[in-house]
Order: C-alpha cells, then structure tokens, then sequence
C-alpha cells in the first residue's frame, strides 16, 4: 500500500483493468482489482462520487443506477450502496457525448500497480495432476461376467 503513486497513474491503471475486463472470459479479479482501488480512493480522498447515472444496460429490464466516480482525469461507474442514493444527486441518462483520456499502459502493470495499492492478489487455479500422475490400469476381465446386457451394448 503505497501513496506515493500518483493518482493520475492509478486512474490510467484503473482504466486499463476496466477495459481488459470487459473482455475477459474470467473477469471476477479484474472487477474486484477495479472496485477495491476506487473504494480506497474514495476513503483517501483521492476520488469523488460525482452523482448517479441510469445503467444503459440495466439488469432484467428493470430501471438501475450506477454511481460515477472521478478519479484523477477518468470517469469510472461502480455499484451503488444504499446510502448513495441518499447523499447524491441523479444525473439522469449518461452522456455518450463524453469519453475517457486515450490510455496507453499494459494490463500486467496495471494489475501490478492496482495489486499493491488494494493488497489483493488473484487467486491461483490449481491444475489437476491426479490425472497426470495414474498409471495405466486395465479392466478387470472376467469371462464369466459382463457388464453389457446384450450383444449391441
């Protein structure tokens, strides 16, 4: 956890792990990377709850509101809580008009840079050696006895 990076530098961050995870076919860290910086951020004050938007996308038709959050030069929306929509004004539909700075930082640094900031680390899939380390066990033969009812089985 270091404040010595500038918040510049973990928006674009921010930013990079946003988009990569809109793509990825395993996005859980990504989103949890994205949500824990800005929560700090918030708690910091180094990034401000501007207001709530309504979701393009809303979840099974219904009308949802997303919280935008200013932090450094980027726009960012994250999930509201319950006293949000207490504390902050609507602002009705986004505007499409408005789009973020041009960012230009890899994922790998990215997740690096958020990773130290939040403490989160992914969590490591273990790969199946059971499968590996088997020997070679044919079926026990029985001529007596056979598992099929017929011919055809």
């Amino acid at each position: 956890m270091s404040n010595s990076r500038m918040d510049t530098e973990i928006a674009q961050a921010i930013f990079t792990v946003n988009r990569h995870a809109k793509t990825a076919s395993d996005n859980h860290y990504l989103y949890a990377l994205k949500k824990e910086a800005l929560n700090k951020m918030i708690l910091q004050d180094r990034a401000q709850k501007i207001g709530l938007h309504f979701s393009k996308n809303p979840r099974k038709s219904q009308q949802q509101s997303s919280v935008l959050v200013k932090c450094g030069d980027y726009y960012f929306h994250m999930l509201p809580k319950k006293e949000d929509f207490e504390n902050l004004d609507h602002l009705g539909h986004l505007d499409e008009s408005y789009r973020n700075p041009a960012s230009r930082m890899n994922l790998r640094s990215a997740k690096e840079i958020l990773s130290e900031l939040t403490g989160l680390q992914p969590v490591k899939k273990e790969t199946s050696v059971s499968n590996l380390g088997k020997a070679y066990q044919p079926r026990e033969m029985n001529r007596f006895y056979s598992p099929k009812k017929s011919y055809f089985d």
